[in-house]
């Protein structure tokens, strides 16, 4: 059977939830199975639904309460949801204490490193000084500036290269990791755009989104066979040991 993964919706004030088609889109063309984690803060929910899929997707969407990172909150702050927040940490946690892998596109990275011990920019133009066009005003599609990548990182080995370019939408950015998280990306600005963990086979963050890229990009296309080849391993692990 193919892996399951599980993927984080976006949530309004409002209650709402909704996922853009393109994450679901990239995880069939890749070969596993979509799976929408509906929002609770139910820890046993959160656990339950941890050990049912595979792999964890975290997408894109707004912005992350600063409390999360003891921080007040900058002027340039947008709209949070603290629901959302609660439960994808939750999830973070549950998925690395069962070794399980985990890819975080733009907000996901964020979210994901902060649940590391990491912390982030709330406004990047009005934190960071001489940074490029963040928010790019083009196609998603389109690349519109280029990253340098570690050549001792799993990123490199799955693009085999060191420059690339990528798609830019946030305002947003990861300002510090902490162990086990490195840097594995940069844009030419400084602004961190990729890290993993050195202490898992498979936990990525990056900060632009490959799923609007694959129609026309190689690299985003690696990037998520990678992912559900982890997580495929992941599965195949656990049932040898069932």
């Amino acid at each position: 059977m193919k892996p399951v993964i599980g993927i984080t919706m976006s949530l309004e004030q409002s209650k709402k939830q909704f996922l853009s088609q393109e994450y679901s889109d990239v995880i069939i063309a890749a070969g596993g199975i979509p799976f929408l984690l509906p929002y609770t803060v139910d820890d046993e929910l959160i656990a339950e639904m941890s050990r049912l899929v595979d792999g964890l997707l975290l997408t894109g969407g707004g912005d992350i309460d600063p409390t999360l990172f003891d921080e007040e909150p900058h002027p340039g702050l947008g709209e949070i949801v603290p629901d959302r927040d609660e439960m994808e940490i939750a999830l973070i946690e549950q998925f690395n204490a069962q070794r399980k892998p985990i890819l975080g596109i733009c907000r996901g990275c964020q979210i994901l490193n902060i649940a590391m011990g990491g912390d982030m920019y709330q406004d990047l133009p009005g934190q960071k000084k001489a940074v490029l066009q963040h928010q790019q005003k083009a196609p998603r599609s389109h690349a519109s500036h280029t990253i340098q990548i570690a050549e001792d990182s799993l990123l490199y080995s799955i693009f085999a290269k060191s420059l690339i370019k990528v798609n830019s939408f946030h305002h947003q950015a990861v300002r510090k990791v902490v162990s086990p998280l490195k840097v594995t990306a940069v844009a030419s600005d400084g602004v961190i755009e990729a890290f993993e963990s050195i202490a898992h086979e498979f936990v990525v963050g990056v900060q632009w989104h490959p799923e609007s890229m694959v129609a026309k990009d190689d690299h985003a296309k690696r990037l998520f066979r990678a992912f559900v080849a982890a997580c495929e391993k992941r599965k195949e692990k656990s049932a040898v040991f069932r």
